[in-house]
């Protein structure tokens, strides 16, 4: 006999099995259920704060599937109601974007946390891959410029989100042009004093397109944040009130070996950051990658300096999720859930974005609140954003 059942899911990409339900925040639904049964009727049901769909096992449409014993029925659905398509996404802000033109010979696909395998080499051999692509969904390379501002244009709508980008100033101006006033906020980063003069370089922070700087990545030349020949550039943004982004910890799988012959893994320890921050007590920076895999070094340094707050960018996709979950955890169970700030360190694959967004929405080692913190008000606070603009 056909029992009716019930069954509680979120709005969203919800896998609902007989014994219990998982969810995944993203805007459509997907609901799949192994059914002895008939069909899903759907009723909405208010909770406080989230709102569900009501899932009940009737017998309305028993005549049609009877004797169709262990069924797969798949139900996909949109939002409720017509109201529920004018609702915004809770705001998300992404702190580590890079806007470069995107060259077709060089946009390859991506398998997401493709650094679970290292299996490293032989130097009198071809060198091994850098990005991995041996997975069943790999992440899709944009061949195009207007293909990928379209696509983050598209997902920053419907995901309400800001971002804090860095790189080709020509192609940053477009997705200003293109997205909603105040959505793309500029960044300058700069790594060698052979880059840019100081001159040159306070007078880009000072001409207002560029609110935030970064990222600053000495490392990339083997070189300590703290190095002194870059100690002006950082007393201009400290000046200016303006916040610091800086590249410290891992760069992938061979960095040294195949694509950065100066980069030294010893030079992102971020207690290294150390003298930097002495010379500059009014500075606010955040470290980029959040120092990874130097937990202990990230933690000494956040206790001591109470201006410091990190991003989990890049980590966030390519080590291995066990591994980034439990660097995260790690970070929030030391007492920094208020300066864990989310970013991608979003290139050429549109879908990165959801990718990412998606680790934290399935962090079961986070609350709501934590959430929301390292999505958004983490960001706001860090940044001195007005809140109202992006709600």
């Amino acid at each position: 006999m056909l029992k009716s059942r019930t069954i509680l899911c979120r709005t969203y990409v919800i896998i609902c099995r007989a014994n219990g339900a998982f969810a995944t925040d993203t805007p459509n639904a997907i609901i799949i259920s192994p059914l002895p049964i008939t069909l899903l009727h759907l009723s909405r049901a208010n909770t406080i704060g989230t709102n569900y769909q009501t899932i009940k096992q009737t017998a309305m449409f028993k005549k049609l599937l009877q004797g169709a014993s262990a069924a797969l029925l798949l139900l996909v659905f949109t939002n409720a109601n017509a109201q529920d398509n004018q609702k915004k996404h809770l705001p998300i802000i992404d702190v580590h974007v890079h806007a470069m033109k995107v060259n077709p010979a060089f946009a390859m696909d991506m398998c997401p946390w493709f650094l679970s395998d290292m299996p490293g080499g032989d130097p009198n051999q071809p060198a091994p891959a850098f990005i991995g692509t041996d997975c069943a969904s790999p992440l899709n390379a944009a061949k195009s410029d207007k293909e990928f501002q379209d696509s983050l244009m598209a997902t920053m709508k419907r995901l309400n989100m800001t971002i804090i980008v860095s790189g080709d100033a020509s192609v940053i101006r477009n997705w200003q042009n293109a997205a909603t006033p105040g959505r793309v906020i500029p960044s300058i980063g700069i790594s060698s004093n052979k880059e840019m003069s100081v001159v040159a370089f306070t007078d880009s922070l000072s001409s207002g397109f560029y609110k935030v700087m970064g990222e600053v990545a000495p490392q990339y030349q083997g070189m300590s944040p703290s190095d002194t020949s870059l100690d002006a550039y950082f007393a201009a943004a400290e000046k200016l009130n303006i916040p610091v982004g800086i590249h410290l910890g891992t760069g992938g799988n061979g960095m040294a070996n195949l694509t950065s012959p100066k980069y030294r893994a010893s030079m992102g320890n971020p207690l290294l950051l150390e003298d930097l921050l002495a010379r500059h007590p009014k500075l606010k920076v955040w470290v980029m990658h959040a120092g990874y895999p130097m937990a202990d070094a990230m933690i000494a340094l956040m206790g001591a300096n109470a201006y410091v707050y990190v991003d989990i960018a890049g980590m966030i996709w390519s080590y291995p999720l066990a591994e980034v979950n439990d660097y995260i955890k790690r970070l929030v169970q030391a007492g920094f859930e208020k300066r864990i700030m989310y970013g991608t360190d979003l290139m050429i694959w549109p879908k990165l974005l959801e990718t990412s967004i998606g680790v934290i929405e399935n962090a079961n080692y986070l609350s709501a609140d934590q959430k929301r913190d390292i999505f958004f008000n983490n960001a706001v606070r860090f940044f001195r954003l007005d809140e109202s603009k992006y709600k």
